[in-house]
């Protein structure tokens, strides 16, 4: 998930500008360069930037392991508001020129840039979290199976309703989060045909701040809850913790996504109302990438995180959810049939 972006580059009239000036705005690193003379690792963030609680900081998280593993250089820019597609690339071409490598754009809004940039510096590898739409040789297509976490966590809430009725929120009515919404309401139907499931998408766009909006999330979370729903799961970036937020005003469970959300310091008074998240490790995958570079064997082509890898999971730092030996039975035949082949799970 993801939001919109706070300007961090002060100053600054345009990310090309930014760029110039010894990519002022970035939190990039000093270091040595790797064994084969790259600087190492860079990423751009997506809309939200560094600090959004889940998916920009699980790219970091990333960044920060390939730093500390290999004793590398470096960098990762923030974006900057009504940014074009140029804007985007300039950025990626930056990092480029620099001797970074590899460079990953941070989500599916990096398209175009990463094609663009990938084509100028074909010896650089290139990554997009995702996207599944670049064909290019030096490019790392990252993607997650989110709808199948997201069956589990339909799981979790049929298993977990005494209403009968649990909510759906999603930040923009998007393909991507489709796939949160479809896996979600087969794993509620699934596990109980009798909940029903409201769903509701906070905007059309990105721009429109669905992804961004703590307010807009809260609202519709307090709708659904005035329906009688007692578990919302969002798939809405930021927005997500005003879904939280209702939630534990009202006394129901709330449902994390992207990154253990019972763990952050800025949820923490909210976490016993937090069953559980749809996790997806990005971390890992911005990890594995820079690993693969450093090996000489650079990961390319569609990169694909899903339950039999680990890369997408529920997590179980709440001691309600985890010592629910019922529900995590139910959980655990669901993670098996999904890997096996039994069930298959929706994405849109």
């Amino acid at each position: 998930m993801r939001r919109i972006s706070r300007i961090t580059v002060a100053g600054a009239a345009t990310a090309s500008l930014a760029l110039a000036l010894s990519a002022c705005g970035s939190t990039s690193t000093s270091g040595s360069s790797d064994s084969k003379g790259n600087k190492g690792l860079a990423i751009a963030y997506d809309v939200g930037g560094k600090g959004d609680q889940s998916f920009n900081d699980a790219a970091y998280a990333g960044l920060e392991q390939a730093k500390k593993e290999f004793g590398y250089q470096t960098a990762d820019l923030e974006p900057t508001e009504g940014e074009t597609d140029a804007d985007k690339e300039q950025r990626l071409v930056s990092l480029a020129k620099q001797g970074y490598n590899p460079v990953i754009g941070v989500g599916y809004a990096y398209a175009a840039a990463v094609k663009g940039a990938a084509e100028k510096f074909p010896k650089t590898t290139f990554g997009i979290v995702d996207d599944a739409t670049i064909n290019t040789k030096n490019v790392a297509d990252l993607v997650f199976s989110e709808e199948q976490a997201s069956y589990l966590a339909g799981v979790a809430a049929a298993k977990s309703t005494k209403s009968k009725v649990v909510g759906f929120v999603g930040g923009v009515d998007i393909p991507l989060i489709h796939k949160f919404q479809a896996g979600f309401e087969q794993g509620v139907k699934d596990t109980d045909p009798k909940v029903k499931v409201l769903s509701q998408y906070l905007t059309q766009t990105a721009e429109e701040g669905g992804f961004s909006s703590p307010d807009k999330g809260k609202t519709a979370a307090e709708g659904q809850i005035e329906k009688k729903a007692d578990v919302v799961y969002a798939a809405a970036g930021l927005s997500g913790q005003g879904v939280i937020e209702a939630a534990a005003a009202k006394k129901v469970w709330a449902i994390g996504v992207d990154s253990d959300q019972y763990k952050q310091e800025a949820l923490a008074k909210y976490k016993d109302s937090i069953l559980t998240s749809a996790m997806k490790d990005v971390a890992k995958a911005v990890y594995n990438l820079a690993k693969s570079v450093e090996d000489g064997k650079p990961e390319t082509g569609i990169v694909r995180g899903d339950l039999k890898t680990g890369e997408v999971s529920l997590s179980d730092s709440n001691p309600k959810f985890a010592d629910d030996a019922e529900l995590q039975e139910a959980i655990k035949t669901a993670k098996e049939k999904i890997i096996s082949g039994e069930i298959k799970v929706k994405s849109s």
